[in-house]
This record gives C-alpha cells, sequence and structure tokens, in this order.
C-alpha cells in the first residue's frame, strides 16, 4: 500500500492513487498526477455545506446524497475532484454499491449535481469557477452549483450539449434546478446560513 504523502517527482495513476493510504486528517485531490493538499474549510464553508445537506434532504432520498465523495476528470493525467457535497444519480449511487473507496471513476456514470463552496483566495476561485467548471462539464454533471460568501452569490451551471450555461443568483432570487424542481431557496437564505450571527 502506498503511503500518502506529497512528493514534488511523484506522479500518481489512477490505480496507484487508489491505493493510497491515506491520512484522516488530510483531504488530498489528485491533479494531473500529484496530490494536492485541500485547503482547511473556513466555519462559514462547513456551516453552508451542513445547511445545504439538511435542505437538500427535505428534497431527495438521503441515501442520494453526499459528502466526501470523489470524482474522477479528464485531465493531462489523473485527476481526482473532492466535491464539499455531491447529489447522485440513481445510477451514479449504484456504481458504489460494494466498492472499497466512495469515488465515481470516469467510467462509471456522472452524479446528478455537484456542489463547491468557494473558498478564500484567486488560487481556490479560479479552481472552482474554471478548472472544476470545466471538468464537471466534460464529466457530464448535469448541474454544478458554485456557492460563493463573498460575492453573495450561487451559480448555477446547467449542462447544456457538452457545456455549462451559468445563471448567477443573489439577493432574494430563489435558485432554480433541473434536479430539485421544488427547491425554492433563496442565494440570500443559503448564503446567511453561514454568516457569524446565525444561532
Amino acid at each position: 500500500m502506498i503511503q500518502i504523502h506529497p512528493h514534488p517527482s511523484r506522479v500518481l495513476t489512477m490505480e496507484e492513487y487508489l491505493a493510497c493510504d491515506e491520512e484522516a486528517d488530510t483531504r488530498y485531490e489528485l491533479v494531473d498526477g500529484e496530490l494536492v493538499a485541500m485547503p482547511t474549510e473556513s466555519q462559514t464553508n462547513v456551516d453552508i455545506v451542513k445547511y445545504l445537506l439538511f435542505e437538500l434532504a427535505k428534497h431527495l432520498p438521503l441515501i442520494l446524497l453526499a459528502v466526501a465523495t470523489e470524482v474522477e476528470v479528464s485531465g493531462r493525467r489523473a485527476k481526482s475532484r473532492l466535491p464539499d457535497l455531491m447529489v447522485h444519480s440513481e445510477a451514479s449511487r449504484a456504481a458504489l454499491s460494494g466498492g472499497k473507496r466512495a469515488i465515481l471513476l470516469r467510467d462509471m456514470p456522472p452524479p446528478a449535481l455537484v456542489v463547491e463552496v468557494v473558498s478564500p483566495g484567486q488560487e481556490n476561485r479560479d479552481r472552482d469557477y474554471r478548472h472544476k467548471h470545466t471538468e464537471y462539464a466534460a464529466r457530464g454533471i448535469s448541474e454544478y452549483w458554485i456557492v460563493d460568501p463573498e460575492l453573495q452569490q450561487v451559480t448555477v451551471c446547467l449542462w447544456v450539449n457538452g457545456q455549462y450555461e451559468d445563471t448567477p443568483y443573489q439577493g432574494d432570487t430563489p435558485v432554480a434546478s433541473t434536479v430539485m424542481p421544488s427547491f425554492s431557496l433563496t442565494a440570500a437564505q443559503i448564503l446567511a446560513f453561514g454568516q457569524t450571527d446565525q444561532p
């Protein structure tokens, strides 16, 4: 078993990555064969993800909701992303049954929706708005939500003919979802939960 310690000269294949012995206190994404440690989430981001998880559970079967589930995407070399929150399709959930690791490989069906809550910093913004936007579209994921506490905006990216069409939501406009037609929270309601004055 490979010990999972980032090393500048170590380029992993997906098979090697899947055989890694992960450290429980560090989250990684595999980017072009290299292990990239994910920054520790802010309390704001953690609160927003927790709130969305409970809200989505009002519209979807709990078994279709996932945190800490990876998705393999296309890249120059092996690449795997770790969305903050995922909504499985029936097919993607079934594909994980009995597996040793919660990762949707490229030969498995895509999830229905992924959510990323943007962390502060330009590198994080580029990763969520540019890189993951392209990767999740290429993976055929129906919806990609970018929840941005800094801009006070939720961008819903809908998959249309192989690419995303983006709709930004701010303030009291309800967020529209094709995966959950009954979802009616506004961007302001979603983002307000991450503020420090919430109970």
